[in-house]
């Protein structure tokens, strides 16, 4: 498999890099989910650490992944019989899945200032809150949080359900484009 997008094809670089966000994407919306499931103390202080690091990770990735585009163009879209409107309408929801996946982590580390707690950055390090804890702001802040990645994972839903419209439906090359070891 070679590593670079060609006309036709995404290659082994931008492959990884869109199955490393699905993976950390799924962790991070799991772990948000089942943190308040979790006993009060070591096990959900670690939830919540586990969750704020992939938020962190995502971000990394997706600024990689995006500077990764700049550099190496995606293949232009299949031919459909939904034209130039279905090709409009995958790019609307491409940009609003990026949008999410950097607002939803920034919207959380917002949330994690406001009940005055420091960022703790994977372990390494921790960015202290630079204000004092407002639990009214704080409960705001969480349940945009939560409306915005529940909003983005349901996008990735369509996103998801479009790609396994067009190979089934449809009988195009959208979704093994994306899928390792399926060339054609």
């Amino acid at each position: 498999m070679r590593a670079l997008n060609s006309s036709k094809d995404f290659g082994a670089i931008a492959m990884t890099l869109h199955w490393a966000v699905v993976v950390l994407v799924l962790g991070s919306w799991f772990s948000g989910e089942l943190g308040d499931e979790l006993p009060r103390g070591a096990p959900r202080d670690t939830g919540l650490f586990v969750h704020i690091s992939l938020g962190i990770a995502i971000v990394g990735f997706v600024l990689v992944r995006l500077l990764w585009r700049l550099v190496d163009p995606p293949p232009a879209p299949e031919r459909t019989p939904l034209g130039v409107w279905g090709e409009r309408a995958a790019q609307v929801v491409q940009f609003a899945i990026y949008g999410l996946l950097i607002a939803v982590p920034a919207v959380g580390v917002l949330a994690q200032f406001a009940r005055g707690h420091g960022l703790p950055v994977l372990g390494l390090f921790e960015i202290a809150s630079p204000w004092m804890a407002d639990r009214n702001f704080a409960k705001t802040v969480t349940e945009v949080h939560e409306v915005i990645a529940n909003t983005m994972m349901a996008l990735i839903g369509l996103h998801a359900a479009a790609a396994i419209a067009h190979h089934y439906i449809l009988r195009d090359r959208t979704l093994l484009r994306m899928l390792p070891g399926s060339r054609v």
